[in-house]
């Protein structure tokens, strides 16, 4: 994935590709294509597999760095996009939360690293990456794949010191703004 609506990708060969697309979506869309066409090549997925979809500004995120997402999750069925078992993209809060902490599933947790600001990544992760042979009852049935569809919103990076003028700055020289502390427990411990 590059700016302006290109891709560009190497065949068995070697040889380098790019395509320019008609829109941002027809780009996205693509994307996605190829991740899931990846999956379905692969004999046994065994790892998380991703695909950028938008690139996102500033540094990329690391284990420790507290970070705010939308997302939607899908069942992966029938080689494809089953149902959606969870959202929350049309809903006023965002996911927060630490990379690295263990408060999601390990698929989450290895597929957004190196995610930036207002990046967004496509996630295809298999059971022993998510929810394994347990699932969520209701939700995911047992030994499912999922695919996620994953948007950075903020990022608060976890090195961070006081300016000479007292503002908050990072270490990591990060253009996006931090979130304000609240009841939600939301900080850089």
């Amino acid at each position: 994935v590059q700016p302006n609506n290109y891709s560009t990708f190497y065949d068995d060969q070697r040889q380098n590709w790019s395509i320019m697309f008609e829109s941002e979506k027809a780009a996205m869309d693509f994307s996605k294509e190829v991740c899931i066409a990846k999956c379905n090549s692969s004999p046994v997925l065994d790892s998380v597999l991703y695909q950028d979809l938008v690139l996102g500004e500033g540094q990329g995120v690391e284990g420790g760095d507290s970070l705010e997402v939308a997302y939607t999750g899908w069942l992966f069925q029938n080689n494809g996009l089953g149902q959606v078992f969870d959202s929350n993209v049309n809903k006023d809060k965002l996911l927060r939360l630490k990379l690295g902490s263990g408060k999601v599933i390990k698929g989450w947790e290895e597929g957004m690293m190196g995610m930036k600001k207002g990046g967004r990544r496509y996630l295809i992760i298999p059971p022993a990456w998510a929810y394994g042979a347990q699932g969520v009852a209701g939700r995911v049935p047992p030994d499912s794949t999922l695919v996620f569809e994953v948007e950075v919103r903020r990022v608060k990076l976890v090195k961070e010191c006081s300016g000479s003028d007292g503002q908050s700055v990072s270490s990591r020289d990060s253009p996006a703004p931090s979130p304000v502390p609240n009841s939600d427990g939301f900080s850089a411990d």
